[in-house]
């Protein structure tokens, strides 16, 4: 298969990310790879990255700011 035949969904580059930013420090925060609407897929990431993920979630309003998505650079 040639390159230009290539989609951006047979690509491993996540197009878009949900991230997360701290409360309390200014530019801190953990990003993840998602779909459009935000949905991660934690089957797909590392055991660390998942337990961030989780933790992220479970912190928002404590910890974190309510999450963005945000298209990937």
């Amino acid at each position: 298969m040639s390159l230009l035949h290539i989609t951006a969904a047979e690509t491993s580059a996540p197009l878009f990310e949900i991230r997360f930013e701290s409360l309390f420090d200014a530019g801190r925060g953990m990003s993840f790879p998602c779909d459009q609407q935000g949905h991660v897929d934690l089957d797909s990431l590392p055991a660390r990255a998942r337990n961030n993920y989780l933790f992220a979630r479970a912190m928002v309003g404590k910890d974190y700011l309510p999450p963005s998505i945000r298209t990937s650079h």
